[in-house]
């Protein structure tokens, strides 16, 4: 099923949530105009077809010490699937990289990665990168600012 398949109280429903997971089933209900049971039936189906992936809690980083933001851009020398599948993997297993982006380019990887110290990002340099036999270089560029911070998907209704 795609976006085609949905109808504009899917998409109303999808827009509420993903903005609010906590947002009552009555409430959704009331703003689009649904029954709560049909609300529940619908979000079921969104969730069971993959419209929905995950309900979560966004922590602010700085609160648990996370203040640094490193974009990481990493090239590899062997493009190899298995070789690739490696760092794919140990990307995804890695606490600290919150998105990796397999991507063309001058660039085979972007990683977005959280630390609380750029002692801890020597570190993880080290682990990640450096010990790496197919890592030919990588670049890290240090956030100064975030100006936005998202993963919602923009919802046209």
């Amino acid at each position: 099923m795609q976006s085609k398949d949905l109808d504009t109280f899917d998409l109303k429903i999808l827009k509420l949530v993903q903005s609010n997971s906590k947002i009552s089933q009555e409430d959704i209900g009331k703003y689009v105009n649904l029954s709560t049971a049909a609300v529940n039936r619908r979000l079921k189906k969104l969730h069971d077809i993959g419209a929905i992936e995950s309900y979560i809690t966004v922590i602010n980083p700085n609160f648990l010490s996370y203040t640094i933001t490193i974009i990481t851009t990493v090239k590899v020398i062997n493009e190899q699937l298995e070789l690739l599948e490696n760092l794919r993997h140990k990307f995804a297993n890695c606490k600290q990289v919150q998105q990796s982006y397999y991507v063309t380019g001058e660039w085979d990887f972007v990683l977005i990665i959280l630390v609380k110290s750029m002692e801890e990002y020597t570190e993880l340099a080290d682990e990640l990168f450096f010990k790496d036999k197919n890592i030919s270089k990588f670049q890290s560029l240090i956030a100064m600012k975030k100006d936005k911070i998202s993963l919602l998907t923009p919802i046209d209704i």
